[in-house]
């Protein structure tokens, strides 16, 4: 299933029980629960969240990151990416967001809330994420962190790799495993990367 934010498409390898929301509007969620299935480890119906008002009142997002939510970007859409899925064994569904620049897309924060009764808006940030090109997806069913690698005279459009950086639910908190990084300029005029144990998934 592939998840659309504006001009960013990502894909969601092992996707099944993912249900992505695309772009943030600012007209108010519907409530009540969105028509799609829920993941295996979860048994609750999804629920939309305003994403642009969850971050606005999160301390732990940077003051850069929220500026670029002061307004939207055109008409009512905010550079907001959302995604629903079953990643800490929550009985209700993990919120998976990413925020990117209006003019060009690229990645500047990247979130994960778990919904917990008593917490502001509902949710607990368990996860942050402010660098430069970064963008948070789900990958069999554990967060898949992504960040852009840039040399010197790179231009935005066209970084030099990606790190790519899993994480599993262990208890309280996400502990990376497991990461790898692809050099572009090694890859094949096909897209494979040579046959070293490492490429991207996705």
């Amino acid at each position: 299933m592939a998840a659309v934010g504006l001009l960013l498409a990502g894909c969601n390898p092992g996707g099944e029980g993912v249900r992505s929301e695309g772009s943030a509007s600012s007209t108010p969620a519907p409530k009540g629960p969105v028509s799609s299935s829920p993941s295996p480890a979860s048994t609750a119906a999804y629920k939309k969240v305003d994403a642009v008002q969850l971050l606005k009142d999160d301390p732990k997002v940077g003051p850069m990151v929220k500026k670029s939510l002061y307004k939207p970007c055109a008409a009512d859409e905010y550079p907001v990416e959302v995604t629903y899925a079953s990643l800490t064994g929550s009985k209700s569904p993990d919120v998976i967001v990413n925020v990117m620049t209006c003019a060009d897309s690229v990645g500047i924060g990247s979130y994960v809330y778990r919904k917990r009764s008593g917490a502001k808006g509902g949710y607990d940030n368990v996860y942050t994420n402010e660098q430069p090109s970064v963008s948070a997806a789900v990958n069999k069913g554990e967060l898949e962190i992504s960040e852009q690698t840039y040399d010197t005279g790179d231009k935005v459009c066209c970084p030099s790799g990606e790190d790519v950086l899993p994480y599993r639910w262990e208890g309280s908190h996400f502990v990376e495993h497991d990461g790898y990084h692809t050099d572009y300029s090694k890859t094949t005029v096909d897209g494979a990367t040579p046959d070293d144990g490492t490429g991207s998934e996705g």
